[in-house]
């Protein structure tokens, strides 16, 4: 079984409301569900929407890191209830896994936390990883789990990390602002300038955006490894390239694969 690390985003977790997207986090559900049966991948997926999860029960300026830290450790346990009663009605058991960025500077924890996620995998469970945002205030403000889900592709052995968004792919500039923006459907290299450009993220609960999002292809790329960015609201489109993978050039119309 090749090892996958499918990482979904605030963006689509969340609505335009402020709520958790309980109907796009089923069909998620539905996506990973399918795979796990038909395909030859284990699965880790890297979730956000802790925050968002936690506004829908208390509201408070998100503005604040304190609140912000507030409404993750809320939000936690009510985002996990989601996925575990989903995933429930369909044989899978699901595991949390709480994880910051400085475990992967430290040998002895991160070997622990690999011998963890490979024996989840092995019993068929779905391990659910988030950033500990309670306690990571760096990552909580910058990271919104793009660099984590690619530090998590890298050292938990898998050449592959799927990231879904609120876009379909990667383009030659704002397709929001610019109507001639063309999409690009492979990327083998990323200029340092998009890589330094300031992170905007378009929903009021997410702190990435796309320059984040190239930070981590661009890590990845540098270790001979792959990601592929795709919309969380159309999901055919990442069901389409993770089950045709041998015929996915011809048939890919969307989405945006980095690296070769």
């Amino acid at each position: 079984m090749r090892r996958l690390v499918l990482k979904v985003g605030s963006a689509v977790l969340t609505t335009k409301t402020g709520k958790l997207a309980t109907k796009r986090l089923t069909r998620l559900v539905e996506l990973i569900t399918e795979l796990k049966q038909k395909s030859e991948y284990d699965i880790i997926l890297v979730s956000s929407g802790a925050v968002a999860a936690g506004n829908t029960v208390l509201k408070l300026n998100k503005s604040i890191i304190s609140n912000r830290q507030a409404l993750a450790s809320i939000g936690q346990p009510h985002l996990m209830a989601t996925y575990k009663n989903r995933f429930k009605k369909r044989n899978i058991i699901c595991s949390q896994v709480l994880l910051e960025k400085s475990l992967f500077k430290d040998n002895e924890r991160l070997r622990h936390a690999r011998d963890t996620i490979d024996t989840l995998l092995e019993n068929g469970v779905l391990p659910i990883i988030n950033e500990n945002d309670v306690t990571a205030v760096d990552e909580l403000v910058f990271g919104d789990n793009d660099q984590l889900s690619a530090y998590i592709t890298e050292h938990f052995y898998s050449n592959l990390l799927v990231i879904l968004t609120d876009i379909d792919g990667y383009y030659n500039k704002n397709p929001k602002i610019y109507k001639n923006a063309k999409l690009l459907l492979n990327v083998s290299k990323i200029d340092e300038c998009s890589l330094d450009e300031i992170c905007s993220a378009n929903s009021e609960f997410a702190t990435g955006g796309i320059v984040t999002k190239l930070r981590a292809a661009d890590y990845l790329m540098k270790r001979n490894k792959r990601m592929f960015l795709s919309s969380g609201f159309n999901l055919e489109v990442v069901k389409e390239f993770l089950m045709n993978r041998n015929n996915i050039n011809e048939v890919r119309k969307k989405g945006t694969l980095f690296g070769k």
